[in-house]
């Protein structure tokens, strides 16, 4: 049976919001030789009414933030593809204590700020490991995170990359303090590699999981707008509005791997 689990709402204090960063459940992880070691497969899907994704005006460095002349930027924050498939729902197995070595793509654990987007939105970083971000426009940026590690960290020159080792498990949000109010994304510090993104399909896939019983959990970010803020421009001292978005959301299911076997799992997302 499915089962969603909404965090905590996000708590306001003076002037400023205080969002909760709920951590994926992690055990402690050992790396061992999988026997039999068999795969997960699966997709996320939409199901109900289409949801209009949030965006906000490109108000900042238009030759470099909207060279196609779009005027507005998708959050990213839903992305449903034409079969319905949900991208970006980040898919991980709970409570596995050993398995298989590290295997996360580099590409999930470095950080571009590209056309002012953060390349890739969902980022997934061994935990006390490096990650590394740079930018590829030739603009200011300012990097801040908040939640599991909290840096702030500016960006004045092209194709440098800043390094920050992530020590603590859990969830990074990220957002561009320099005027660039659509820019966000997500770091998940992770002590285990049973955990994926899935693709512009909504599809995922888990590799060399050892035989045995396990609860799996989709987890998407929110995307409904619950608030709306002023936020202070570092470079230009104006203020400027910045949306807010509602609680992750985390589904879960049951599954059996029998050994070098195949299981398959789907989840659905509404706006319900």
């Amino acid at each position: 049976m499915t089962r969603m689990v909404l965090s905590l709402p996000a708590l306001i204090l003076g002037s400023s919001l205080l969002i909760p960063f709920p951590a994926i459940p992690q055990a402690n992880y050992d790396v061992i030789t999988v026997k039999d070691g068999g795969t997960i497969t699966g997709t996320v899907k939409w199901t109900g009414p289409p949801v209009k994704p949030p965006s906000v005006p490109i108000t900042k460095n238009p030759e470099v933030c909207d060279p196609e002349g779009l005027k507005n930027r998708d959050m990213e924050r839903l992305i449903v593809g034409h079969d319905e498939g949900v991208a970006n729902t980040v898919v991980y197995l709970k409570n596995i204590t050993a398995g298989k070595a590290w295997d996360l793509p580099e590409n999930r654990r470095t950080l571009d700020q590209k056309n002012c987007r953060y390349v890739p939105h969902i980022s997934l970083v061994p935990i006390h490991n490096e990650f590394a971000v740079k930018s590829s426009d030739p603009i200011l940026h300012t990097v801040q995170m908040m939640g599991a590690a909290t840096f702030n960290l500016p960006f004045p020159f092209q194709n440098q990359y800043i390094k920050r080792t992530m020590e603590e498990p859990g969830v990074v949000d990220l957002k561009c303090n320099a005027g660039h109010v659509w820019m966000n994304g997500v770091i998940l510090v992770v002590r285990q590699p049973y955990i994926t993104v899935t693709d512009e399909h909504g599809a995922f896939h888990l590799t060399n999981v050892p035989p045995g019983d396990y609860e799996i959990a989709a987890w998407h970010e929110g995307w409904k707008v619950v608030r709306e803020a002023q936020t202070l421009d570092v470079g230009t001292q104006q203020m400027t509005k910045r949306l807010y978005f509602s609680d992750p959301v985390v589904l879960s299911k049951s599954v059996q791997v029998s050994p070098n076997g195949s299981a398959t799992v789907s989840f659905q997302l509404t706006n319900q």
